[in-house]
């Protein structure tokens, strides 16, 4: 069934509302296998369920009193009470053609509820069930290809996270946590030389931004969740390659890295997933590359890096978006690989994410996750690496937030060959007893290097 796990609450996160309890998933169960029957079963139906449409009521903070005794006493019709439930959904895609006056019509998405009702219904479904969806017949595909879906589950916070990655001997693939689903992305249509150089990639609303070089310069690849094929982006105001860069939401900020002549820059862009634009951003304190960026109580951050083949930085810069201004932090990320052999060039940028607004870092010397101590501006270890990042530099290995958890992503050469190994673990769990990384998945046949991994959540 297309949206048989519409309401699992491991599936999605959820903002303000209570969507995980057994009444909510109860009721959405039963509209969703009772949409064929007539209208006067739907009553009989919502009237035997009556506890359930409560908890229907209460989680879209819709009042008992609006519906009135002449709902208890069968005086109301029941076409009346559907868009009652949805009075506050409006619903706006002119291009599938759908019935815009919240009553349910013989043109109906789902026979029996009007529009806005079916809309919610779809919305709450697994996004990897869309491209079934789509195939149902031209309404429902032109809804899915419309984009429509994933605006309505922002607006309700219904947030799904996918694994992007690209490996040495596997093309890009998505991973969904959940339903433990692999799905293969349709070939990129680069030249070889983009094939085979290095890249950087960055997921954004439903947009998954691969970087690159092609024979003719820099490029980038654009893979769409909605068209589920990939294009080309417009180009940066400045290209440019080893930068940091972060997204949030549907927007995106790119900071510093090296220009096509390898000159270091301190300049940032903006990018807007929704208008395909690229803004120019004011510039930064210092120039850096090989840096990290990230999102962390709205603002972006960037930490780490060079201003130049051989100068570390240990500072940090703070972006307001609302201000447009830049603020430096110093020793924000200390360089505790001073030790080790490898020239600073050598290794990754710092392997940083961020779980519910707390930042947290994999060590490349140490093999050790830290935790930022935003008020003393410190790093306190927290837990073991499962794997080793200082055997490579930190290359080759992902450090990722998923939702509520980090994730790290490594190969492991065992008897029956290279795999990448996904593990988890989710900090709020702490290190007690049993809270351990967990092992995600296991993914053969491709390779035990990660050369790109980018978290989507929409």
């Amino acid at each position: 069934m297309v949206f048989r796990d519409a309401l699992n609450g491991q599936k999605k996160k959820v903002e303000g509302s209570d969507w995980e309890s057994p009444a909510m998933a109860d009721l959405l169960h039963h509209i969703m296998f009772q949409l064929g029957s007539s209208i006067s079963q739907d009553f009989i139906f919502l009237q035997e369920n009556w506890h359930l449409l409560e908890s229907f009521l209460l989680a879209r903070n819709i009042s008992l009193k609006e519906f009135g005794k002449g709902f208890l006493e069968k005086e109301i019709h029941i076409s009346n009470l559907y868009a009652k439930l949805n009075e506050d959904t409006h619903v706006i895609m002119a291009s599938s053609g759908e019935n815009h006056d919240s009553q349910p019509s013989d043109d109906s998405l789902l026979p029996g509820l009007p529009d806005d009702t079916a809309l919610d219904i779809f919305a709450w479904g697994s996004r990897s069930d869309f491209p079934n969806l789509a195939s149902l017949n031209k309404k429902f595909k032109s809804l899915v290809e419309s984009g429509y879906l994933y605006k309505l589950r922002r607006r309700l916070g219904i947030i799904e996270h996918w694994v992007y990655l690209a490996c040495i001997l596997m093309p890009w693939e998505a991973f969904d946590p959940v339903t433990q689903r692999w799905m293969r992305l349709p070939r990129m249509p680069c030249d070889d030389c983009f094939t085979y150089a290095d890249k950087e990639s960055l997921a954004v609303g439903t947009e998954l931004l691969v970087f690159g070089r092609e024979l003719s310069g820099f490029a980038i690849w654009m893979y769409s969740l909605i068209t589920r094929d990939w294009s080309r982006c417009p180009l940066m105001n400045l290209p440019r390659c080893l930068f940091g860069s972060s997204s949030l939401g549907e927007i995106a900020v790119v900071a510093g890295g090296t220009d096509k002549h390898g000159h270091v820059l301190k300049s940032a862009e903006l990018y807007n997933a929704e208008l395909g634009t690229w803004q120019i951003l004011p510039d930064m304190n210092l120039s850096r590359k090989l840096s990290s960026g990230f999102f962390m109580d709205g603002k972006f951050y960037v930490i780490g890096g060079m201003s130049s083949h051989t100068n570390c930085l240990t500072c940090g810069e703070e972006y307001n978006i609302e201000t447009k201004t830049w603020r430096r932090i110093e020793n924000m990320y200390p360089d505790s690989s001073v030790s080790t052999q490898s020239p600073p060039a050598m290794r990754s940028p710092p392997l940083v994410a961020v779980v519910n607004n707390q930042l947290y870092s994999a060590d490349q010397a140490t093999n050790e996750v830290k935790k930022y101590d935003k008020t003393n501006n410190s790093w306190n270890v927290v837990k073991r690496l499962p794997v080793r990042a200082d055997s490579s530099n930190g290359w080759g290995l992902a450090f990722k937030a998923c939702g509520n958890s980090l994730l790290v992503i490594g190969g492991h050469r065992g008897p029956e060959g290279e795999v990448i190994v996904l593990h988890s673990w989710n900090p709020d769990e702490g290190n007690n007893e049993g809270s351990d990384w967990n092992v995600l998945a296991v993914r053969e046949r491709a390779g035990a290097f990660v050369y790109n991994c980018a978290i989507m959540g929409c």
